[in-house]
């Protein structure tokens, strides 16, 4: 019988719905996340449609860039759950696209305090949680998965605020990591390239910048959630148990050539 559960942020569609699919179909019991209500009940019925019967996926509404949203999310999972074996920082935006000498205070905050605020108090109140459960050094048994970009090492024009919360992301992965690596929690990242979501329908939608894009990418091709969500579960399996403060770039190539 799996004892092993789950909380996945921004899972009510794209990347962070195919994580929490793929986590379920794994057999983790869920607790996943969004901003908006509607669409996380939705979310859960389609990650339901994927697992087994005795999968439990519990829903938590809120913006992690709040403090207390992220104690809550850590807190249901206890209350509902029980121990948590692994935690997915998902929830992200892109900003907007802007030249730096327009860019807004407040723009800048909601990146920054959605992509890498968010992601740290998770992975805080996670690592608290996780250090509380952990009995065996070395057992390698708890996972924090951060769903970074290939922007958090390549440059992204008019996008300031996104390429340096991702470029935080990288940091925070790594110094998290060595803090903890010897508490039985590893913490790796997942830096996606393209991919198939709302975040990229323009380009979907427009057979010619869909064209340009995917010439842009060695592969040939944008990727698809499901890609990036087989990754996150390999990275919090004990095939995985002696990696962390790694990134995984799952990007068709684009790196090799940008």
């Amino acid at each position: 019988m799996n004892t092993k559960n789950a909380v996945v942020t921004g899972s009510s569609r794209g990347i962070g719905q195919a994580v929490a699919q793929e986590f379920a179909k794994a057999g983790y019991n869920l607790v996943i996340n969004s901003r908006n209500a509607d669409e996380l009940s939705a979310s859960k019925e389609e990650i339901l449609k994927a697992a087994d019967d005795a999968v439990e996926v519990v829903t938590f509404p809120g913006d992690t860039s709040q403090e207390d949203v992220c104690k809550g999310l850590i807190d249901i999972a206890e209350k509902k759950l029980g121990d948590l074996d692994v935690l997915v920082n998902n929830a992200g935006v892109n900003g907007p696209e802007k030249n730096t000498t327009e860019i807004s205070s407040s723009e800048w905050d909601e990146v920054l305090d959605i992509n890498l605020k968010g992601s740290f108090f998770c992975s805080r109140e996670a690592i608290k949680k996780m250090l509380s459960q952990t009995k065996t050094l070395y057992s390698s048994n708890y996972s924090i998965i951060n769903i970074s970009s290939v922007h958090q090492t390549t440059p992204m024009p008019l996008a300031v605020p996104y390429a340096a919360s991702k470029g935080g992301m990288e940091m925070l992965t790594k110094t998290l990591a060595l803090e903890v690596a010897d508490k039985g929690i590893r913490i790796n990242a997942i830096a996606p390239g393209a991919i198939a979501t709302m975040m990229n329908i323009d380009i979907l939608q427009d057979e010619k910048k869909k064209k340009e894009e995917e010439n842009k990418i060695p592969m040939h091709r944008i990727g698809e959630p499901s890609e990036i969500a087989k990754v996150a579960v390999f990275l919090a399996s004990a095939d995985a148990s002696y990696i962390t403060g790694a990134t995984f770039y799952v990007d068709g190539g684009l790196t090799l050539v940008s």
